[in-house]
């Protein structure tokens, strides 16, 4: 190819990119004209507001009853469950127990 050629080919692939970029802008330009026209107060808030839910009228009730089948009542909350000062004396027992000597691998010999 001759310098003439090369640089018209450089011209034409310059203009054809401007104008594809010229008409992707255009394109973006008026699909936001159009959003801001369609939903104008769509686009601050996504979800309804939130409504407050009544306090509850007596928070001194008693517990409620136990049916067998039934759920386990909630009113008041549950406790969790404490140990007792034996059991923390004791400590904590390992979950299992300690592996057979079959089992054990005998110790790695530094090099």
């Amino acid at each position: 190819m001759s310098p003439d050629e090369n640089k018209r080919a450089y011209r034409r692939d310059l203009i054809l990119a401007t104008i594809l970029v010229a008409a992707g802008l255009l394109v973006s330009g008026f699909s936001l004209a159009r959003i801001a026209a369609d939903h104008p107060r769509q686009l601050a808030q996504a979800t309804q507001p939130l409504k407050g839910t009544p306090a509850p009228a007596d928070q001194n009730k008693a517990p409620a009853e136990s049916k067998p089948g039934g759920e386990r009542p909630t009113t008041p909350a549950p406790q969790p469950a404490r140990p007792d000062a034996q059991a923390q004396q004791e400590g904590v027992q390992p979950a299992l127990p300690s592996a057979p000597a079959e089992k054990t691998a005998p110790p790695i010999k530094e090099k």
